[in-house]
């Protein structure tokens, strides 16, 4: 067996050519230490890179000649765009990332990657996602490259017999080293209002119910609350796993035993969290990384046993058409496994999707309704109307399956704000 030539930093970053193009997986799947490293090239005639969620200001976005593609805008994004830097969105859920590269086929794929075990297997660490097939089509083929950064602090971690999740020293042309330290993801401080809406979702989990939680604050409460309480018997298939999720294991209330599909194991497409998730994950077979073309797929997420998803939103209007990834057509994060796991809750009467959100927000010192009679002139909505199921702020919960057009935003206005409830209750007589 040929293994892959090792190479510093300086030989791989000269393999990249005045024009050419980078396929990147999303967040913690990035190679760090080669793409902080393309920055000792101070210009480029076109560099185009794909990727999302970066996890870092990487500089070669600065560097003129560069343009970066983003499936999904963090933190990261949002400096670098606001900081002159060419970044660009591309409308698209996280299951289209991978058609995506397809068609755009960049000639160089490159991911992080655990060292090599004692077959010359390298995990692929905390992302599955959507790149996995483009890594492997790189590899295969004399005009591209698949390039892997080995890093010892990445966990190895596991997929299935059908679904390897790792690439063989003999299937990449090019191995870098690196030593930086991972992407962490703190756990944020749970305010009062997300300790509220938490125990109204919770009201909606039941006994051996398999979960999908997103990131944020109250996704976090929730499965602290579900630690916590007297419950479990629960199963895990969500498109991210989180330093919760493992919370929610090390209780002892996940079992994985009644979902019907991937039993025995819980599964997500890739992880982010604290460094005591990655430990946790590191060698733990408890979780499988799958592709997230069937981690996401609606049929899949509903061919679980009573599935529960679980997901923010930064704005609702009286119709429930959802704004999760834009604010005032300025975009803010991205589409991900959003519409993913909330369409899947009409397919069977026994799922449930519940879509959360505090009832109100404050900008430049004035409280706005997040429930309001229409999104905004440039708003641009994530998911649509018929698609909702259950709508949760600190107020309460809106069931609106199976209600009509005014009956659904009177059930949004009556878990709105107190301050605005009278306005929005009045506004829905003209509704319908």
């Amino acid at each position: 067996v040929t293994a892959a030539p090792v190479m510093s930093l300086d030989e791989a970053v000269a393999l990249v050519r005045g024009t050419d193009s980078i396929g990147l997986p999303l967040g913690p799947g990035i190679p760090s230490a080669f793409l902080h490293h393309l920055a000792t090239r101070q210009s480029f005639e076109s560099l185009d890179v794909f990727g999302a969620l970066l996890v870092d200001l990487f500089e070669v976005f600065t560097r003129p000649g560069v343009r970066y593609r983003s499936g999904f805008f963090g933190p990261a994004e949002r400096f670098l765009l606001a900081s002159g830097a060419r970044v660009e969105f591309v409308p698209s859920d996280f299951r289209r990332f991978e058609p995506l590269l397809q068609r755009l086929s960049p000639r160089i794929m490159a991911t992080l990657v655990s060292p090599p075990d004692a077959e010359g297997y390298m995990s692929l660490s905390l992302h599955a996602g959507a790149s996995i097939s483009e890594l492997r089509a790189a590899a295969a083929d004399p005009e591209r490259i698949c390039l892997v950064e080995v890093n010892p602090a990445a966990p190895r971690t596991w997929g299935t017999e059908q679904h390897p999740h790792r690439l063989h020293v003999s299937e990449v042309d090019v191995i870098v080293e690196s030593d930086r330290p991972l992407f962490v993801l703190a756990d944020a401080p749970v305010s009062p209002t997300e300790v509220a809406i938490a125990g109204h979702v919770a009201a909606f989990v039941h006994d051996g119910c398999t979960l999908q939680t997103g990131i944020g604050g109250i996704p976090s409460a929730v499965v602290a609350q579900l630690a916590m309480g007297d419950g479990g018997d629960y199963g895990v298939h969500s498109e991210m796993f989180t330093t919760g999720l493992m919370k929610l294991h090390q209780a002892g209330k996940v079992s994985n035993k009644r979902k019907g599909q991937f039993d025995g194991f819980s599964v997500a497409t890739f992880a982010a969290g604290t460094q005591e998730l990655y430990d946790w994950l590191d060698g733990n077979d408890a979780v499988r990384f799958l592709p997230v073309s069937i981690v996401n797929a609606p049929d899949v997420i509903a061919a679980n046993n009573d599935m529960i998803t679980i997901n923010g939103a930064l704005a609702v209007d009286l119709f429930g058409q959802v704004m999760a990834d834009s604010i005032a057509g300025v975009q803010f994060s991205g589409i991900g496994g959003h519409e993913d796991f909330v369409a899947m809750s009409g397919l069977e009467l026994s799922d449930r999707s519940i879509i959360c959100l505090p009832s109100t927000s404050v900008i430049g010192g004035e409280l706005f309704s997040r429930i309001d009679t229409t999104l905004g002139a440039n708003a641009i909505v994530t998911t649509p109307r018929h698609q909702l199921d259950v709508v949760v702020t600190e107020w309460g919960a809106a069931e609106l399956r199976g209600l009509t057009v005014r009956e659904r935003a009177q059930a949004l206005a009556r878990i709105a704000h107190p301050q605005f409830r009278e306005r929005l209750l009045a506004a829905t007589e003209a509704i319908g």
